[in-house]
C-alpha cells in the first residue's frame, strides 16, 4: 500500500515558503519513502558529503526525519536523513524514554537530487532487522527546514499538541 503525503508547517506565520510532499509505502517489509521539497524562498540545505556517517543532532539543520511505531506498543523508532547524506536512527522503549542509536543499521544509504529549486529525498530500507513483516505500523512523516536566517521550521502532517513535538503519536497518521 502506496500512501501520498503532504506536511504542513508548525508555524505557518515564521515558516519559509517550501511545498513538502512525497510517499511511503512499505512491500515485503521493504520501506520506501520519497520527499519532495519545493522552495519559493531560499532555505539551507546541508551539502553532500563523500563519505555519509551516522550523526547525532541532524534535526538542528533541514533533515527529513520519520517515525515508526508498532500498533498497539509504545515502541518506536526515529529515522533522520540529512540531505547531505549523513543519517540516524534511534530507538525509544516508551515516548522519549531511554533514546538508544539502533545498531541494527550500520548504514542508511538514500539519494539525494537538488535543483535551484526543489530536493527530492529517497530512502529504501529493509525493516527485517527490526520489525516483523506481520506488525502493523503507525508512521509519521516530518521535517525541519532551515530558512536563510538560520531559524528552524517544523513541519508535519499535523500538529496536535500546543508546540511542535514530531514524538507526538496523534500526528503518525499514517498506517503501514
Amino acid at each position: 500500500m502506496k500512501s501520498t503525503f503532504y506536511l504542513s508547517p508548525f508555524a505557518r506565520n515564521t515558516a519559509p515558503t517550501v511545498k513538502i510532499s512525497g510517499n511511503i509505502e512499505r512491500q515485503n517489509n521493504q520501506l520506501k519513502i520519497l520527499y519532495r521539497l519545493e522552495k519559493s524562498s531560499p532555505i539551507i540545505i546541508p551539502q553532500i558529503v563523500n563519505s555519509p556517517t551516522r550523526q547525532d543532532n541532524l534535526w538542528e539543520h533541514t533533515c527529513c526525519e520519520f517515525f515508526i511505531g508498532l500498533k498497539n506498543s509504545t515502541k518506536y523508532w526515529e529515522f533522520n536523513l540529512s540531505p547531505a547524506g549523513n543519517w540516524n536512527v534511534f530507538r525509544f522503549p516508551n515516548y522519549r524514554q531511554y533514546l538508544a542509536e539502533e545498531m541494527a543499521f550500520d548504514s542508511l544509504p538514500f539519494n539525494v537530487l537538488q535543483q535551484a529549486d526543489w530536493l527530492q529525498l529517497q530512502l529504501e530500507v529493509n525493516l527485517n532487522k527490526i520489525i516483523s513483516p506481520e506488525q502493523s505500523l503507525e508512521v509519521g512523516v516530518t521535517t525541519v527546514i532551515e530558512d536563510q536566517d538560520r531559524q528552524l521550521s517544523y513541519w508535519a502532517l499535523s500538529h496536535p499538541a500546543s508546540e511542535a513535538n514530531f514524538h507526538h503519536r496523534d500526528s503518525w497518521m499514517i498506517d503501514l
